[in-house]
């Protein structure tokens, strides 16, 4: 990152969030063990890619997984919200998340041909657009540059675990937003609802959901954007009314009936994939719609989603 692209973060962020992301990207972005809300990050491992293409090589799997990463499904979700304004009802979001562009090309180009006419309000993506956990970041700008051409604005998205803070600038150079622990007001007329981001809370740990939330009046309707769901418990305090995140990638090799052999998370399964609720505040976890690791998926189709907002 230049010079003056940091200083101009700085001035946005706040000069700790700045130095604590670029900080620990330097010094710990590829560490294996003690790092972020787990023991130990099997996405850092570098045998970890080797050992899952040759075990599903054995087992005869492995170019049934591949074709499998490429069927990207469009899924629909009806969110029905209490408090959402009238002018809001049938207000449509289309939710990518974990593309990994690098590694799961195939994907991209399905992604690219599924949102072609899509009819939505509003793109949020929810991180992890990189495919590796380190290293340069150009490839994976490309990528997402090409995606974009057929990505209607406005746009927002947040961080994940396997970006970097250097991916801002030219991510918003072409028109996403990128939400660091910071809130948008959206508008209709003269009614609002608030669509707020936090930085990565899984690995790097700079999240802030109460500098997110501190301009969003109570009463008020709010959405927010997470790469990892694990903070479900302290968005649902804060008040959130939905939470849209990704990260788990649903399991991505799964047994019969999609039950994940691991999430790499720390929740509850049942909020791993799909809707779900917790209190007061409903959530969705995609589960991406690119690969981690090795372009595959068994049991568990890679997905974008409409969620299509409602009153109650």
């Amino acid at each position: 990152m230049d010079e003056d692209s940091a200083r101009r973060l700085e001035q946005r962020l706040g000069p700790l969030h700045a130095r604590q992301r670029l900080g620990i990207e330097t010094d710990r972005e590829s560490r294996i063990f003690g790092q972020g809300r787990k023991l130990f990050h099997l996405e850092n491992w570098y045998l970890s890619a080797p050992l899952i293409r040759t075990t599903l090589r054995l087992t005869g799997l492995y170019w049934r997984a591949r074709r499998n990463a490429e069927r990207v499904e469009l899924r629909h979700n009806v969110v029905t919200l209490a408090n959402l304004p009238p002018r809001f009802q049938g207000f449509t979001l289309l939710h990518l998340s974990d593309l990994h562009v690098e590694i799961s090309g195939g994907a991209m180009r399905r992604v690219a041909d599924l949102v072609h006419g899509l009819e939505y309000d509003l793109c949020v993506l929810t991180g992890d657009y990189r495919a590796g956990t380190a290293g340069p970041v150009d490839a994976c700008v490309d990528g997402l540059r090409r995606l974009r051409q057929h990505l209607k604005e406005p746009l927002y998205g947040v961080l994940g675990n396997h970006d970097s803070i250097r991916m801002v600038p030219p991510l918003e150079h072409m028109g996403i937003r990128m939400l660091l622990n910071e809130a948008q007001e959206i508008r209709r007329g003269d009614q609002r609802i608030h669509l707020a981001g936090i930085d990565d809370a899984h690995y790097f740990r700079v999240d802030n959901i109460e500098k997110a939330a501190q301009l969003i009046p109570a009463a008020e309707c709010s959405i927010l954007l997470s790469h990892t769901p694990e903070i479900y418990r302290q968005a649902a305090h804060a008040g959130f009314d939905l939470m849209l995140s990704g990260h788990t990638h649903g399991g991505q090799i799964c047994l019969p009936g999609s039950i994940p052999i691991t999430l790499e998370s720390r929740l509850p399964r049942r909020l791993g994939a799909g809707a779900w609720r917790y209190q007061r505040m409903q959530g969705y976890t995609s589960v991406g719609a690119g690969c981690s690791l090795v372009p595959v998926r068994l049991n568990c189709p890679p997905e974008i989603t409409l969620h299509r907002l409602q009153r109650g």
